[in-house]
């Protein structure tokens, strides 16, 4: 019995063994002409195994560089397309070019920063101002997802001042706070669920008076 452990390792399991040995007798065949058309073939088998892939921009090259892999780039054949070198296949890939950006203040998050620029570029006027008390609130609730116990809320208009470098200057008593304690028990994971369940009573109770009529 021969096991696969045995046998030669393939390049692209995903093709199976049977044509991996079609590939290797490919490269066995000494009549050109005859190695070009066993080779088309064996593209057109690849090809019916993959038929999800027919509408990806470039099939038929993608199949006729998978037939070189295979073959370990010894297949000598006319291709329709340039023949990839092993040294194109083993290059390292680039590395991503991240956005950096400041780790400072990470329990708002990198949109309320975004939000607090943005409102420091806008006009004066009740536009501004609304957002002023959307963006305050908000970072509110993210400090006390973080930091479970109470805010002074000066300490937000604060952290608002810094972020847009004193462009933001709100006055306390301008901004209309959401209370502490409320804050936190929206936060807290029973809330959610009793939320749910309320939503899932409430549609329970649509039915029945729906059907009652």
């Amino acid at each position: 019995m021969e096991y696969n452990t045995e046998r030669p390792q393939m390049q692209i399991p995903e093709y199976g063994r049977n044509v991996h040995n079609m590939v290797k007798y490919c490269m066995s065949i000494e009549d050109r002409e005859h190695r070009n058309k066993v080779a088309q073939s064996i593209i057109d088998v690849i090809g019916n195994l993959n038929p999800h892939l027919r509408d990806v921009p470039d099939f038929k090259h993608k199949l006729w560089d998978h037939l070189f892999i295979m073959s370990e780039f010894q297949l000598d054949v006319d291709s329709p397309y340039p023949i990839p070198q092993r040294e194109s296949f083993q290059e390292k890939p680039q590395l991503l070019d991240y956005p950096k950006r400041s780790n400072t203040r990470r329990h708002f998050g990198n949109i309320i920063k975004d939000m607090v620029k943005v409102a420091a570029e806008m006009p004066d006027g009740e536009l501004k101002d609304g957002l002023i008390q959307s963006i305050a609130n908000q970072m509110k609730k993210s400090y006390l997802q973080w930091n479970k116990d109470t805010v002074e809320d000066e300490i937000i208009l604060k952290e608002m001042r810094e972020i847009s470098n004193g462009k933001l200057n709100p006055r306390l008593e301008d901004i209309e706070f959401w209370n502490s304690s409320n804050v936190v028990a929206q936060n807290h994971p029973h809330h959610q669920q009793n939320k749910n369940r309320g939503k899932k009573r409430n549609k329970g109770n649509h039915r029945k008076q729906r059907y009652k009529k």
